[in-house]
Order: C-alpha cells, then structure tokens, then sequence
C-alpha cells in the first residue's frame, strides 16, 4: 500500500549537484517552504557515487518538489518557471531581490532566473488583476507598461491603469 505522506504530484526539478543548496535557499525566501528528506545514493551512478545526496525533498510555497542530483546533462529552461503572486512592492522587491542578488539574473517583465537556471515570475496581483478585468485599453496601457519593466514597478503598473 502506498504511502500517505507521499504527494500524488510532485515537481521533479534537475540539478548538478545543487539540489540541498537550492531547496535551503527557497525555504529561506518564501514563505510556506521548507527541507525534508535528504536521500543519499544506495551505489554509484552516471554523474556520482555512492553516499552522494541524490534527491532532496522540498516545498515552495507549499508545492512539493523532489531536486534530484542527476548531473550537468540536463539544464532549466523558460519552459518551466514558478509564478509567485505578490501583494505589494515591497513583497515584489523583496523576492526579486532575494533571487537575483544570490548569483541570479534579472529578464523582462517580472521574470528572473536563480542561480541553478530556475526560472521564477514575480508578478504583483495588480498587473494580473489588469489583464483580466473588463477595460481592454487599461489592460493594453499596463501591457505596454510591463513590456518595459525587469522587475514590476506596481505604482506605474497602477498609473498605467487609471490612463
């Protein structure tokens, strides 16, 4: 019988070794997250050996994770990202920060990257709440606003739209 501490789904991320340092750095930053078991390899592998941490089980803001310590065959890409809705700027800022000021990248309109390649969108309820109200100019006027930004700005996501 299966056991019920296991999630039913859980998002597998590939690291090069990395897997502990990421999942302390995420449980650090954002809230509701956490480390847990640490699994060392019963025998060695293609990219490790024998006693090396093989996967590392975590939460991000409550979604479970497994890192798995796989090797540098395989690399994050955009393809993947986690959306973190934040309330405010200083929440914003605060996350934007966090990740691209510990080895990170900053991209365009509220996208960054940490420091393994994991992509991450921090996106103020604000400018989500504009692309889906029912005003299609003020949702054109806060796109065109966003399309300039790296990290959002949420006073001139506001200002954008009011018009």
């Amino acid at each position: 019988m299966p056991s019920k501490n296991i999630a039913k789904n859980t998002i597998c991320l590939w690291y090069d070794g990395t897997a502990l340092d990421a999942a302390r750095f995420y449980a650090e930053v954002f809230p509701d997250s956490s480390v847990g078991r640490v699994t060392r390899a019963p025998g060695d592998f293609p990219d490790g050996k024998q006693g090396d941490i093989l996967t590392v089980e975590f939460t991000v803001l409550g979604i479970p994770c497994l890192g798995l310590n796989g090797g540098p065959a395989f690399k994050h890409t955009e393809a993947f990202s986690f959306q973190v809705a934040t309330d405010d700027q200083a929440e914003t800022d605060r996350l934007w920060n966090a990740i691209v000021g510990n080895g990170g990248q900053e991209s365009a309109c509220g996208w960054c990257k940490d420091k393994w390649g994991l992509s991450w969108q921090i996106t103020p309820r604000v400018l989500t709440e504009a692309f889906t109200g029912s005003d299609p100019a003020a949702s054109k006027r806060v796109f065109d606003a966003m399309m300039k930004m790296g990290k959002i700005d949420v006073a001139a996501i506001e200002a954008a739209r009011r018009g």
